[in-house]
Order: structure tokens, then sequence, then C-alpha cells
């Protein structure tokens, strides 16, 4: 296998990725060697890559300090509406060269380190990826993640602005209002990372929030005993923020969950009054009671249900608190929120048991019920005498075990309700809050999805974007839209050649990648087929798995024939309760033991399922793939954002109608995706005929074979028995039927492999869906959320460079 370029080498010839050139690099040098020596206590005789990379990161960090201070003293000067988008999982990934790209550092450091006989490729893979969340990208959750082990040189404590949040307890009712006591208290401790803007001098803040006991202890008091239940006290307090609830479209009613859920709530509006009260407007121009004007300076974006306690938070503080009369607190309420729904699949629905409420937040079960009231009065008063709409639209639904369903809460309690595609919104209005809809169509909105093409271009791709700027410019980094250009050069041969190249690259160097880590030989040549996401049923990693069986039997019945040969990649998590997604990853695991080590098949087909998928990981697969898995059954998957980011870097996609794949479709045209399977529509109608995996068992013989070859135990020798569960459900409980599109998806498979046979028509489609990615920048995504939800106006104002010596 020829040696793929090196990104050194790489980054030397790309100007898209340090357009201000080279800066400094003495200073940078002297920088580096400063903070190894005066922040880590380190010099070069004991130092580890660790330390080099700590390093590093301090010396780029200093670049983002002045930039920081001065975002933050624009804000104050200028008072503008902020946004708080309350969210309990952010997927960042990497952070120093992402902050490298986007204050145009990253030609300099390279230099920098290469001078002082470092690795800048080393030192980078020495951060951890930031575990704040359990999507698709998000921790692993059966090993501990403990991704702050070395400590964090991006963030900042903020311990002046702690805040108590309060447990358990009861409430008083006097005639000046309600009063929340004997409440259990924890502590609430900023942390502040900077999120710098692409070249801009823009640098805003994600704030993170962790629990810590308050320090009450009665030191005379203490015995042994005591003092033991003293510390395990703290440590139930701590957990709070040390553990992540694992659990990912599935929905468990869990104490722990529902304290994390309110602790960032809680801890997020104390934040917000105070910045309030003490901001210019609040000071100068307004009394400091009066909260009429905060849905004119502030906006909350709700990310799902996770934060759906800020509802009746806010109200908690603006009526007991505050003292405001319920009336006006709602409207402020409603003005200020808004939420954004992730998921129609009802286990993912969060509906929190009334008897867990009453005893953890007593004081906000009272407010639910009110708003609940309330709302069934407006409900009652439109369409009288309709039982079973009050029923429907109920925070709170009766019958066994009360619960308070949290959607409905979020669309009651907010001005604007969206979902993240098209397809996904229309399935909102039309299925799952039909009755809400119909009741207020004003709040239904349509946000699709964006992904931000700093690192998923740029970033993680350079060769690709660097052969774009030589055609447009480098333009298209701030406007994707620009892309849509790219249609001029289809046909250009040279172009072609160049996108073709760029793919070999970035499979050779990720082949070199699986070789290291998976111990299979693997074909550059072959085509990479990669699956990565949350392994879920509903997104159908099972089907996959029978093509990858049936092509394997076909290769085994004609060895001798001329077949396209393919490297299939499954990757994702699972959440450890979910058995199903466990067996499913122990299934992919003992398919690709037989296929990889069968002499007759070789390098022709090889399965790998990759480890630990996470944003790091992602960034090295995305690249190199040359189709891209979106199989989901349609109607399930409400947006997808991988799909956005194989296309953007130059795979086609093979997918169902559904989620943001509509729109790609839309975009790129449905003729250069390989589109198959069942519409939202065909799926209704097979639901009302009946399902029946039977009738495709019979009917198929291929699907026959490969299904009785897992349950036999073809794929698991030693354990014959292993998967006839997994048979078990996919022939009598698949919700997502599988069976129902496995004959179109194995037929649209064939036009793949005889496209790939084509390498300049395929690179033609790869072009095209390249070109068709405007759309999906998150720079539209959040322009349309100001515009359409907050009521701002976005702004390429430019903050003039502060000087970083100061």
């Amino acid at each position: 296998m020829s040696k793929p370029l090196s990104d050194h080498d790489r980054r030397k010839q790309i100007s898209v990725r340090g357009l201000a050139g080279i800066e400094n690099v003495a200073e940078l040098k002297q920088n580096f060697n400063r903070h190894l020596h005066f922040t880590l206590v380190k010099d070069r005789n004991v130092a580890t890559k660790r330390d080099y990379y700590f390093a590093l990161a301090h010396t780029v960090r200093e670049h983002l300090i002045g930039r920081w201070i001065r975002t933050q003293q624009h804000y104050y000067e200028k008072d503008p509406k902020r946004v708080y988008y309350i969210s309990l999982e952010f997927y960042m990934g990497r952070t120093l060269q992402n902050t490298m790209v986007n204050l145009a550092l990253e030609n300099a450091c390279d230099e920098a380190t290469y001078q002082l006989g470092l690795d800048m490729e080393e030192l980078e893979d020495m951060e951890e990826d930031a575990g704040l969340g359990n999507g698709g990208l998000g921790r692993l959750v059966e090993e501990a993640d403990d991704w702050l082990r070395y400590g964090n040189p991006w963030e900042k404590a903020r311990p002046e602005y702690m805040r108590p949040v309060h447990f358990y307890g009861r409430t008083e009712h006097h005639p000046d209002g309600v009063k929340w006591v004997d409440t259990q208290v924890v502590l609430a401790l900023p942390y502040d990372t900077p999120v710098p803007g692409y070249r801009n001098n823009v640098v805003n803040t994600m704030r993170l929030w962790s629990a810590k006991a308050p320090c009450e202890f009665n030191l005379k008091d203490f015995n042994v005993g005591g003092y033991i239940q003293a510390v395990l006290d703290r440590n139930l307090a701590e957990n709070i923020s040390r553990v992540l609830y694992p659990n990912d479209n599935f929905f468990e009613g869990k104490e722990l969950r529902l304290k994390q859920e309110y602790f960032v709530v809680s801890a997020t509006l104390q934040d917000i009054i105070r910045r309030f009260k003490v901001s210019k407007f609040g000071s100068r121009e307004i009394a400091r009671t009066d909260f009429s004007k905060l849905p004119d300076k502030v906006a909350i974006q709700l990310n799902d249900t996770h934060p759906a306690m800020a509802i009746p938070e806010l109200m908690r503080v603006l009526v007991d608190e505050e003292k405001l009369d319920w009336d006006k607190a709602w409207d402020i309420c409603v003005r200020t929120c808004a939420y954004t729904n992730h998921t129609v699949l009802p286990e993912a629905l969060e509906r929190w048991p009334v008897d867990l409420f009453a005893h953890l937040l007593p004081r906000h079960l009272e407010i639910v019920y009110e708003i609940n009231r309330r709302h069934l009065e407006r409900v009652a008063a439109k369409y009288p005498g309709d039982v079973d709409r009050l029923r429907r639209m109920s925070l709170i639904e009766e019958g066994g075990q009360k619960r308070i369903n949290m959607a409905h809460l979020c669309i009651v309690g907010s001005h604007a309700v969206n979902g993240v595609a098209q397809i996904h919104s229309d399935i909102l209005k039309a299925t799952v809050f039909k009755d809400f809809y119909e009741m207020e169509p004003h709040k239904f909105q349509n946000k699709t999805n964006g992904i931000t093409p700093r690192r998923w271009l740029v970033m993680c791709n350079p060769g690709l974007a660097e052969v774009i700027a030589e055609r447009i410019g480098e333009d298209f980094i701030r406007d994707l839209d620009q892309l849509q250009s790219l249609r001029n050069y289809v046909n250009d041969e040279a172009f072609i050649r160049d996108i073709a190249k760029v793919k070999q690259e970035n499979k050779l160097k990720f082949a070199v990648h699986l070789e290291e880590h998976y111990k299979v030989k693997i074909n550059p040549n072959s085509m990479f087929d990669i699956q990565v996401k949350r392994i879920h049923e509903y997104k159908r990693q099972l089907l996959n798995c029978l093509h990858i069986i049936t092509y394997y039997n076909r290769i085994k019945k004609e060895p001798n024939k001329q077949w396209t040969p393919r490297t299939v990649m499954i990757g994702g998590k699972a959440a450890p309760g979910y058995h199903t997604a466990k067996m499913i990853i122990r299934l992919i695991t003992a398919i690709g033991e037989v296929v990889n080590n069968d002499p007759v098949v070789g390098d022709r087909l090889k399965v790998i399922f990759l480890e630990n998928y996470r944003v790091t990981l992602a960034e090295k697969a995305i690249p190199a793939a040359d189709l891209s898995e979106q199989i989901s059954t349609a109607g399930t998957e409400a947006s997808g954002t991988g799909n956005m980011k194989f296309m953007l870097n130059g795979a086609l996609t093979i997918g169902t109608m559904d989620g943001a794949n509509v729109e790609m479709a839309e975009e790129a045209g449905e003729d250069n995706l390989f589109i198959f399977g069942m519409r939202v529509d065909d799926v209704d109608a097979l639901d009302m005929k009946g399902y029946h995996a039977e009738e495709y068992y019979n009917r198929l013989p291929e699907l026959k074979q490969a299904i009785d070859q897992i349950a036999g135990g073809f794929f698991s020798p030693k354990q014959p028995d292993l998967f006839k569960e997994i048979v078990n459900m996919l022939m009598h409980h698949d919700r997502f039927k599988v069976f129902a599109d496995y004959e179109d998806y194995i037929k649209c498979q064939e036009k793949v492999n005889a496209l790939y046979k084509n390498p300049k028509e395929w690179t033609k489609k790869v072009i095209y869906n390249i070109a068709g990615c405007g759309k999906f920048s998150s720079d539209r995504t959040i322009a349309q959320y100001a515009r359409e939800i907050w009521g701002m106006e976005p702004t390429l104002e430019k903050l003039p460079a502060p000087d970083d010596k100061q």
C-alpha cells in the first residue's frame, strides 16, 4: 500500500486553512516554552506528549482570551437580545484544531511545532473528546469516560457565579404567596468554555454546570459515623453532574435524570435573571422588578424536552420570588421560551411520574397542575364537549401511574415549536401533536438541521476544501450556498480527477488507521460502505447486516465473478440497558469474524465494527466514505446530521425517504442518491394492512437463507442459539419492518455496485451532491432560528481584533 500524504505536508500546501498566513512563529515558540515552564512546571527533559499538548493549548488559548473579553464587553455595551440554548448534550469533539482553524492560527502553529521538533498530529491526538452527550457521537457508557482526568485547558471556573439549586422539601401557602421550604441545596458551579466564531473575532460562551455539595459540616458534632454519612451525602449531591444518564431515544423515569434536568435549568435561569437585572437595559432603562421586557432581551431555546423544567421554573421565579401575577408571568414565559422536538418515537418522549415530581420538586408540580388547569380551560372553550380531546391534550396522563407529558408542557409553554427536517415537522403536525397544531397552528415551524462547514469540511477534509477553493474561492466557508457553482464543473475532467484523488488519499489514510486498530487488511480500492450512528432498531443496522450476508453468499456461490469489492463499516454506541442493541453489535462482529477470515472471499468483502464512535473518529471516517447508509424506516428519523456530513465530504447516499434525506434528494437531485424502500404513506398503509414478516421470508430465498444462517449458528458456531432472539424479533415483533424493504434495498445495492465500477460517473454524482450541500449549513439553520423564532437579525459584523499581548 502506498503511503498517503501526511497531514503535515498537506497543511503546508493548503492555504484555505491558514488564510492569514504564517504569523510570528518565533513568538508562538516563545509562548509555548513559557507555558511548558511556568504553567506546567516542566522542561524538555521530563515533558511528555501530553505536556506538549497542554503547552500548545495554553498558547492558542491566549489568542482567544482578548477576543472573549472583548465580545462580552461588546454585548454589555450594545445590550442585544441574548439567546440561551439549553441542552443536556453538546458534541464538541476536540477544541485545539477547531480553535486554530477559526482564528487562522493553524499554519503558524504547525510551523512552530515543526521547528520545536514536535509532530502536530501527535499533539492533537492527546486531546480527549469532550464527553458532553449520549447521542450518536456521545460518550461511551460501557466504560468510564473520564474526559476530565488530565484537566481541561479550555475551561474557566467561575465560582463567583455559583448558584444554589433546591430539591425536595414542601410548600407553604401564605397570603403573600407560596414558599418552598425545608429543601436540600446543591450548589451549581459554572465552567465557561470559549466558542470562537470563524475569523470574526467573536468568542461566545458555553456554560457548563458542576454540582457541588454545600460546606455545612458541623465539626463539633462529628463522630466517625457522622463523618462518613457527610461524605456519602456529599457524593450523592455531586453525582448529579458526575454521571451522565446514558439512554438515548429511550426514556426511563429515574430520579437522577430528573435531578440533572432541573439542576441545569435552575442554575441557567438564575444566571439569566441575574444577567438581565444587571444589564444596562435592566438597571437603567427599566425598574429592576419590571420583567415585562424580558422576552425582548432573552430567548430560551429548549433542545428537546430535557430542559422542559425551564417553563415551571421560570413561572416559579416570576410568581413566587418576583411577585408577578400569574397571567403576566405566563405571557412572559411563553414569549421567552421555544421548543425543538427531536423524535417521534413514543418510547423516547419524556413522561415523568407525578409521584416522583411530588417528592423531588413539590412546588413545580403545583405549577404544572395550574398550567394544565388553565390550558384545559382554553381547550374546552374552543372544543366544547370534546372530552377525548381534553384527555389527549392534557399535560397529565391519567390511568395507572399518573405522568406528566413533558412534550405537551413544552408546547403549551412556548411560542414556537419546531421539528428538525421538513418531513419530521409535517409528521409532528399530522400525527404526534395534531391536536395542538389544530388549536395553535401559528406555533408550529420547521428548522432543518445543519452542520458547520468549518469542522466538517475545512478541518476534517482539508484536501477537498482546497480543491473546492481552487475553483470557486474561499468564501464558501462562510456561505455554503456558493457550492452550487460547482455544478459548472461536473464535466470538468481535471476537477473530476482532483475530487477522486482526494477521496483516494482519505481512504488510504483511513485504511492505515483501520489496519493498525483492527488487524484487518483493507483493500483501499474497495468501496468504503459506512453506517455510523446510534445503534437502534429504527436505524436498521440489521437491514445492513442482511445485505452483507446476502452479498457474502453471492460471492461464495459464484467466486469467479467480478464482484465490486466492499469494506463495510458499522459504528455507533448502544445504551447499556438496551439489550437488543447490544445483540445487534454482537451480530455485526460475528458476521465480520466469518467474512473476514474466509479465503474464498478474500479482500472483496470485509466487515468492521468501528469501536468507540465519537467526533474524532467521525472526522477520520466520514472523509473516507464512498457510500453513506441512511436506511431508517420512513417516518422514524427526525433529521440526521451524519447524512449531511457524508454528503458534504463526497460520499453518495443509499437511503430511504426519511429525515433530511428527503431534502438532500431535493437539493442534489434524486437521481444522484440511491433512494429505495417504502415512503411514509407506504409504511402507514402496511400498518393498516398488517405487516407479516413471514410472507417476505417465504417469498425471498436469499432473505430466508440469511435468516436461517443467523438462526442456525452459522455466524456463532460455538453458541448456535446466540442470535435466535434477534431472529424472533425480526420474524414476529419488528416495528421497523426490516423485511419489507429488504428486496428493494438489495436491488438498490446492485445499482451502487454497478455505478462504482464507473469511477467517472460515480464522481460526477459526488460533485452534484457536494454542490447541493449549501442548505445544510448550520449557518442557515441558526439564521432561520434567529429571524423566525428568536426575533433577532443575524449579523455578519466582525469585531475588531484585540491586542493579544495585553
